[in-house]
């Protein structure tokens, strides 16, 4: 299958501001993080079960660096961030729960850029050939997300971040300087506290 341009051939998304485009060509999932899932669903999940274009395996897909480079097939691809899923995903697991479950759990797969097009297959094997100098994975930027919002400046010193993650990052800083200020006042003006 030829991954060219923003997708994988046969993938077109028409959202291509929520699904897809250059920083979300692919979706790539670990097989050990579909195996906790089905153990912790305690039924069996079918591959592309969380939309995932490539089922990976011995990869630490959370783990990887946003920026560190995958030679699959004859094409490279780069790791550019999580995935955050919609309410699809709920739709998909039969659970309108699961979306919860899911940002709890932390394991939310990535996706990629296609830095060189080329073909790739099922069974290729997945080559690391380069990590960038920093250690922002792709598992920090989602708890970054999800739950540590005053730690959004350290996606200011990945060059390798989207200019949307970068925007996201500048927001969450001043709400969180927001949230502070209006503490801040409250302690003032409160003289119990």
């Amino acid at each position: 299958m030829a991954a060219k341009g923003v997708n994988l051939e046969g993938d077109e998304q028409t959202d291509r501001q929520a699904h897809g485009g250059p920083d979300k060509a692919v979706n790539a999932y670990a097989i050990e993080d579909m195996k906790w899932w089905e153990n912790e669903l305690g039924r069996p999940l079918e591959h592309a079960q969380f939309g995932e274009n490539f089922t990976t395996k011995d990869i630490d897909v959370n783990g990887a660096l946003v920026g560190e480079r995958w030679e699959i097939g004859g094409t490279t691809f780069e790791v550019s961030e999580p995935r955050v899923p919609c309410w699809r995903l709920g739709v998909r697991m039969e659970d309108n729960q699961f979306l919860r479950r899911f940002v709890e759990a932390g394991q939310p797969g990535a996706y990629l850029r296609i830095v060189i097009e080329g073909d790739v297959g099922a069974g290729d094997e997945i080559r690391l050939v380069e990590r960038p100098d920093h250690d922002l994975t792709i598992g920090d930027v989602y708890r970054i997300y999800t739950r540590d919002r005053v730690d959004a400046g350290r996606l200011f010193s990945v060059a390798q971040i989207s200019s949307a993650w970068k925007g996201w990052a500048n927001k969450a800083l001043l709400g969180v300087e927001r949230r502070m200020d209006r503490s801040r006042l409250r302690h003032r003006v409160d003289p119990e506290s």
